[in-house]
Formats: structure tokens, C-alpha cells, sequence
């Protein structure tokens, strides 16, 4: 009797050691919970909406015009934000007024964003040429948005992933929320 005890015990010691080893590796390496605090991506994104962040994708490729990321806030990088790339590595991005440009690498002209998703506009000037491993991002709401046209480029070290599925409130669930 013993002896099945003992073996019993053993083994769900060995279940929960693996599945504690499983939650440690997935929360680590492939994804971790965000929720969301703030109107900075409304109407996008609003307060205590609850996401799944993919943090492998950023590991096999890079981030792309519209992606929505999650990352360490470089002024204080235990805060974590959540905006949209606008700009990418080597390009130059120009804004006047709420009219947002980019001129790609090696291009001539710029081109102007077709932004659906931005409901609330604030006036801005700005130009600015980013390096290679630099992100120009910003909030949906752009007038309340703390962003790269207050603090700069973003810095590819403090992308933690992307937005991945919603899975709160219940009544919006998706995959790869925010996508356009």
C-alpha cells in the first residue's frame, strides 16, 4: 500500500513540475497577459481589455507598419505601453498638422498614411530620420498619446511583442486585434 502511495505521490509531483516548467517557459518566451490601462489606443483599445501578447513572432521577424506592440516605456522601462508602428527602421517620418507621412529607404517621396483606425487627431510637427534598429510609434488617440512624438524613437530592445488575441470583454474576442 505504501509502495502505491509513494508511486502516486511521485508522479504528481512529476505532472505538476512539468506543468509548472511548461506555464515558465510559454509566459517567458512565447506569450504573457497584458491589460490594458489607459485612452491612448482608444478606439482601438480601452481600459482593463485584456490581450495576449506574442512575444516569437518579433524573434523570427520584424515589426511591421500597423502592428500593434507592446513594450518596455523607455523612460522607465519597468512600465509597459502599448501603441503602433508608424515608422520602420531607416525610414523618415514627416508630420504637419494630423497628416502623417513616411518616405520608405531608398524612396524619393513620401507617401501619406491611410489611417482608419485614428478617431482623435492632434496637430503636430515633426520630422525625424530613424536608424536602423529604431520604431516610430503612436497612439490611436493621438491627442492624448504619450509617444515617440514626445520621447523619440523607439529602440528594437524594447519591443516585447505584438497584440495578439483579445480575450476580454468576451464580446470582443479576436485574433490579432487592431490589425487594418
Amino acid at each position: 500500500m505504501k509502495e502505491k502511495f509513494f508511486k502516486t505521490t511521485r508522479e504528481y509531483i512529476v505532472l505538476i513540475a512539468t506543468s509548472l516548467l511548461a506555464v515558465f517557459f510559454v509566459r517567458t518566451f512565447v506569450a504573457q497577459p497584458f491589460v490594458v490601462n489607459g485612452s491612448s489606443m482608444e478606439p482601438t483599445f480601452h481600459t482593463n481589455e485584456y490581450l495576449i501578447v506574442d512575444q516569437l513572432s518579433y524573434e523570427l521577424g520584424e515589426p511591421q507598419r500597423g502592428d500593434v506592440v507592446i513594450f518596455r516605456y523607455p523612460l522607465s522601462p519597468s512600465r509597459f505601453f502599448i501603441k503602433r508602428v508608424i515608422g520602420l527602421p531607416g525610414e523618415t517620418v514627416r508630420i504637419t498638422g494630423t497628416k502623417v507621412e513616411v518616405k520608405k529607404v531608398g524612396e524619393k517621396d513620401f507617401i501619406t498614411l491611410d489611417e482608419p483606425f485614428v478617431e482623435f487627431k492632434k496637430e503636430s510637427k515633426l520630422e525625424m530620420i530613424l536608424k536602423n534598429d529604431e520604431y516610430f510609434v503612436m497612439g490611436d488617440n493621438r491627442s492624448v498619446s504619450l509617444d515617440s512624438r514626445s520621447w523619440g524613437p523607439l529602440n528594437k530592445s524594447f519591443i516585447v511583442g505584438k497584440a495578439f488575441v483579445r480575450l476580454f470583454p468576451p464580446s470582443k474576442i479576436d485574433f490579432l486585434p487592431g490589425s487594418y
